[in-house]
């Protein structure tokens, strides 16, 4: 992934991050600098933070990166995964209601989410749920849509 640009956030845009980041995911970033890259030859728009590349927008919405989300970890909007979903999930798969052990039941159908596994309690993946939370246990059907996963051109993508 090639910088097309990367400048400093003014005061404002930081706190639109930081506070969309609190109400969704009940994060709180402790950082100093905060750097908006965009990329010739790739449709992420990403923040450094730190110079980090911990927070992504998607449709114009700022959520965390997987890393960010391994450095920074979300209180809410959790979907967790069991061990035999891990290979999937990494690989970039959609998220089936047969491997979810857990999720935020307050997640709503259309809210970003972020795919947590059980075992080491790593982020693995952020995706968007298909329907709510108290809805995603279950024995079949696709529940969570993949956007960003580990192991993907942004998981990859270092200053």
């Amino acid at each position: 992934m090639n910088v097309k640009s990367r400048h400093h956030l003014r005061s404002d845009e930081v706190d639109a991050i930081e506070s969309a980041l609190a109400d969704e995911l009940g994060v709180e970033l402790d950082a100093d600098s905060f750097e908006k890259v965009e990329f010739e030859d790739s449709d992420w728009d990403v923040v450094l933070v730190d110079g980090e590349p911990h927070v992504l927008y998607i449709d114009e919405e700022p959520f965390l990166t997987v890393q960010g989300a391994n450095v920074y970890p979300p209180q809410k909007h959790v979907v967790t995964v069991d061990a035999g979903a891990v290979s999937f999930v990494s690989d970039g798969a959609d998220v089936m209601r047969p491997g979810i052990t857990e999720a935020d039941p307050d997640i709503s159908a259309g809210d970003l989410v972020v795919i947590n596994e059980e075992s080491h309690g790593k982020f693995l993946a952020v995706g968007r749920a298909k329907t709510d939370g108290d809805d995603m246990v279950g024995d079949s059907g696709k529940v969570v849509e993949s956007i960003h996963h580990v192991g993907d051109d942004l998981f990859e993508f270092s200053v």
